[in-house]
């Protein structure tokens, strides 16, 4: 509910024709180490064309360069030496035994991942390089009786590059390995300290690790934290929290920030506050931010410079929590959101493109796409213009309001990108891209004749035609992802979906014969989904990748949140919510009651172990029975040539 809440202003506002306050959006760890994320580059991109001073910097990526650096390596070097050595795992005993070697090692290895030094890769496939701890042994089990190559299923023969950067990734994990062991049990490249901050209804265990005496990672962190203030000199930091992983990151950036200068206004956003903070009523967490925004960050950030350079009341915010006299209060004033097509065009000016690690850490062809190359991100459209789908959070802005740019608008901002990164490979973000913006996208690509190369997530919906397929290949797709989630029609139906199992198959066997990659979002533990639902599910997921539909797939748990259609009628669903305390902190994902009793997790296995062979053409012709290893299923009720009479009968 909207409040309307007088607040002083800071002491530290410029009086009003002042010039504009000094703003600089900043990215916690942890989000990705080949590309920036995505939020602050927008964000900088708009408020500098409304004439505010925004700046930029990533201090997820300079975190993890600072630690994985000579000098960095001889301090956690230092945190292994100082345990006990009954305390002392395999990892961190071999980096003891081998530091010299990683000493010697690391810098060109970090320079091979970021582009610059390739010829390294002959050293590193030759073996003899790197030192290879516990995370190599999982190359033993790419072995087979007849190869004695372990990657060369993989990569062939002539896959130096790519087999090199995959042994690279294997020795940096390890080092991560033993950074988790030796500093902070916690620490992820990409889900660091994550369980302290996702669906926790209490702020405490949060509070407690921001309590505790800063480690090794977080005094880097608060070094480079002071480093980005001194440089930028800002009035205004916002701090964009994409995932519970980036959340422990955020606070101790706020923390460092206020007991450097408690006159900085300091700002919480991204998806994170965005599913999980809706109901936000812990106090505590102003002590680190003076204010925390809901959704697209343009409106209420222009509402709140405005209000901190004293030209608007505190009770015309927008969508924005405060704290006043100890209680959180919500402010939403009702303004207009700012039109998809104005919100000017994203910069990376002040990230560091050239210093990103394009690793390469799962053989996954679709997953490498995430993590290996630095990909351009933009949006073809606000939203989604289905939005229906019932596992999804249909309810929240970032799904619910849809708005697209003309594809003149779209090119615009590609071509401007470019321009500044030189850079042409571009990751389209949207929760499912229309087909006729796609479509217009391409026809203004190619009217423009500019060359890019680009890649997206779509609904497998009947209007990607084998001629709309091949005319995205021609403007540069090499790559779709889409939602089968579970392979049943029943489910599908339950699901509100909007698309069947024929339907997927004819459109993925389009993009597929175009060129375009294929993978495949898919889902097991859906309210009701029984064993013969999952079993017939793999079923119809090996005939596609058996007639060359998909390429790519795997297999989520299905998780109920309260944002979700599911979550807020599970009636509807045949299931129970599990009753839970009030959350004063963040709230999402809620446990569920099926009445079906499956063992999904048992089923999870199989499910993926399955995936991952039929993704390298083992098992195509097997009986999916042969998957489920821990217990008996029942015979597949599909019929054998479902797939192939469906795609016969287009």
């Amino acid at each position: 509910m909207s409040v309307s809440v007088p607040l002083p202003l800071p002491s530290s506002r410029p009086p009003a024709g002042a010039p504009a306050l000094r703003v600089l959006s900043l990215i916690p760890p942890m989000t990705q180490l080949n590309t920036p994320y995505p939020s602050t580059a927008y964000l900088t991109g708009f408020l500098r064309s409304q004439g505010v001073p925004a700046s930029q910097a990533d201090l997820a990526i300079a975190l993890v360069l600072k630690l994985f650096s000579r000098a960095g390596l001889a301090q956690i070097r230092a945190c292994a030496e100082a345990l006990p050595e009954r305390r002392r795992s395999p990892a961190v005993k071999f980096f003891l035994a081998n530091a010299d070697a990683y000493a010697a090692t690391l810098a060109p290895t970090i320079a091979f991942l970021q582009g610059r030094d390739a010829t390294l890769a002959y050293r590193i496939c030759g073996r003899m390089y790197l030192p290879e701890g516990a995370r190599f042994a999982a190359l033993d089990s790419y072995l087979t009786e007849a190869d004695e190559d372990p990657l060369g299923w993989a990569f062939g023969s002539l896959g130096l590059q790519d087999r090199a950067r995959h042994l690279a990734t294997l020795y940096l994990n390890d080092l991560a390995d033993v950074l988790r062991e030796a500093v902070d049990e916690r620490f992820e490249f990409v889900r660091y300290a994550e369980s302290i901050a996702q669906s926790q209804a209490s702020f405490d265990p949060l509070a407690q690790a921001l309590a505790a005496p800063r480690n090794l990672i977080d005094e880097t962190l608060h070094a480079l934290t002071l480093e980005a203030l001194a440089q930028h000199r800002p009035q205004v930091v916002l701090i964009s929290t994409p995932f519970p992983g980036s959340v422990y990151g955020a606070f101790r950036i706020a923390q460092s920030i206020k007991a450097h200068d408690p006159a900085i206004v300091t700002v919480l956003g991204g998806g994170f506050v965005n599913t999980e903070l809706r109901e936000l009523e812990e106090p505590r967490v102003f002590d680190h931010f003076d204010f925390v925004t809901l959704d697209d960050g343009e409106r209420p950030m222009l509402a709140l410079l405005d209000h901190l350079g004293g030209a608007r009341p505190a009770d015309r915010l927008v969508r924005t929590f405060v704290r006043r006299d100890g209680q959180v209060r919500y402010l939403q004033g009702a303004e207009p959101e700012v039109p998809f097509d104005q919100t000017g065009t994203p910069t990376w000016d002040g990230l560091p493109i050239d210093r990103y690690l394009s690793v390469l850490d799962m053989l996954n062809p679709m997953h490498r796409l995430w993590s290996d190359g630095r990909w351009n991100k933009l949006t073809v459209a606000h939203g989604c213009y289905w939005k229906k789908c019932s596992f999804c959070d249909v309810s929240l802005d970032y799904i619910s309001r849809y708005e697209a740019a003309s594809a003149t608008v779209l090119v615009d901002r590609i071509e401007a990108v470019i321009a500044e990164t030189g850079q042409t490979g571009f990751h389209f973000v949207d929760e499912a891209a229309p087909p006729k913006a796609l479509r217009a996208m391409a026809e203004e690509l190619a009217r423009r004749n500019l060359s890019i190369t680009w890649w997206g997530n779509i609904r497998f919906e009947k209007s990607f035609t084998p001629e709309l397929c091949e005319l995205l290949a021609a403007s540069g797709c090499i790559a779709m992802s889409g939602g089968l989630e579970v392979a049943s029609d029943r489910l599908l139906q339950l699901m509100k979906k909007g698309v069947s199992v024929e339907q997927v198959a004819r459109v993925t066997q389009a993009f597929s014969q175009a060129g375009i990659l294929v993978h495949a979002y898919l889902m097991y533990g859906f309210p009701t989904q029984t064993v013969q639902d999952t079993v017939d599910a793999l079923e119809y997921v090996r005939q596609l990748f058996a007639e060359g539909c998909i390429q790519s797939g795997f297999f989520h748990r299905f998780s109920c949140t309260v944002h979700s259609p599911v979550g807020r009628d599970p009636a509807a669903y045949g299931i129970e919510l599990v009753a839970r305390p009030k959350a004063r902190f963040a709230s999402n994902d809620i446990a569920f009651i099926d009445p079906t009793g499956v063992d999904h997790a048992m089923l999870g296995r199989a499910l993926a172990k399955a995936i991952y062979n039929f993704m390298h053409g083992i098992g195509l012709d097997q009986d999916v029975r042969n998957w489920f290893e821990e217990c008996r299923v029942p015979r597949s009720q599909v019929p054998r040539h479902f797939v192939a009479r469906a795609l016969g009968a287009r």
